[in-house]
């Protein structure tokens, strides 16, 4: 890990591959996560590409005391990066809620983007599980801070090991399981609902990009999803890939919410596929006034 100061606030990231010449990844993760979501893909990654892959703020290392937990600001906090890292051109790849900081992030930098990869990704629709809808109702935080008490993460964590012991494993649990971990601590915690809140509420994602998609499709773009993903359903890749022409989609077959995690292996294959057989995309200024006041209809 690494950290950035970023306007006084700590940004912690991980970055391998660096080389001059090599193509940048930026590798967003998804709520209540961190850049370790991402510990399958950056060793099968870094021998091609420079890969970047931050704590989002208030998530993992990074600080959990920045002022704003918007998309937009998440997405200034990635530029501020790229920019102290020397970075111009990068290929912009999120997850779940990644993903919409992704395109948020084309949105207001598409000087910066090259390609977008959406994985599981939030922002494409309405639907998504239960649960978060629940946690976005205020008072909500009280559940979670009696949940996630050291005593209860302290038994999950010894349940977890006997189980690991015993040769057994769920990847995904995994992955759940550490975001549930993290909001034991208040910092954290308060980030995770400011953040959900932002984005979520009681009727299901209270953003969207689909009024954008025109723009997003001026680069290349690559949708990834897996065929049981229980928290934002694979409709929404469906509908993205018929709504935004020359789009790509790849379906993971037996694979959830953290396809990256459950088959790194053909996430890494569909990645690498990708950006060997496209070009770098450019959004051009001139043509970013007719993009912008052509709009488009978004999806129900």
């Amino acid at each position: 890990m690494q950290t950035a100061m970023l306007h006084g606030r700590e940004l912690a990231y991980r970055e391998a591959g660096a080389g001059e010449g090599k193509p940048v990844l930026l590798l967003i993760h998804g709520m209540a996560g961190s850049s370790n979501t991402w510990r399958e893909m950056i060793p099968r990654l870094e021998q091609r590409y420079h890969v970047i892959a931050p704590d989002l703020p208030g998530h993992g290392d990074s600080s959990p005391e920045f002022d704003d937990y918007s998309l937009g600001a998440m997405a200034s906090v990635l530029r501020d990066l790229l920019v102290v890292k020397g970075v111009s051109r990068c290929t912009v790849v999120g997850q779940s809620l990644g993903g919409g900081v992704a395109m948020q992030f084309v949105y207001q930098y598409p000087e910066f983007c090259e390609r977008i990869v959406l994985i599981g990704s939030g922002g494409l629709g309405r639907e998504v599980n239960w649960i978060l809808r629940t946690l976005a109702v205020p008072g909500a935080g009280l559940l979670i801070t009696s949940a996630a008490t050291p005593m209860v993460v302290g038994v999950g964590n010894s349940v977890r090991r006997f189980f690991y012991n015993k040769g057994v494993r769920a990847d995904s649990a995994d992955e759940n399981w550490a975001a549930f971990e993290s909001l034991s601590q208040p910092g954290t915690r308060r980030a995770f609902f400011k953040t959900l809140r932002a984005v979520v509420d009681n009727k299901g994602q209270a953003v969207s990009a689909t009024n954008r998609f025109h723009l997003a499709g001026q680069l290349p773009i690559q949708v990834i999803w897996g065929d049981r993903d229980p928290i934002i359903p694979v409709s929404h890749g469906y509908a993205t890939h018929e709504a935004i022409p020359g789009s790509r989609l790849e379906i993971i077959e037996g694979s959830g919410h953290y396809p990256h995690v459950d088959n790194p292996a053909a996430v890494e294959r569909i990645l690498v596929d990708f950006l060997s057989s496209t070009e770098p995309g450019f959004i051009d200024h001139q043509a970013l006034g007719d993009l912008v006041s052509a709009g488009d209809t978004p999806l129900d």
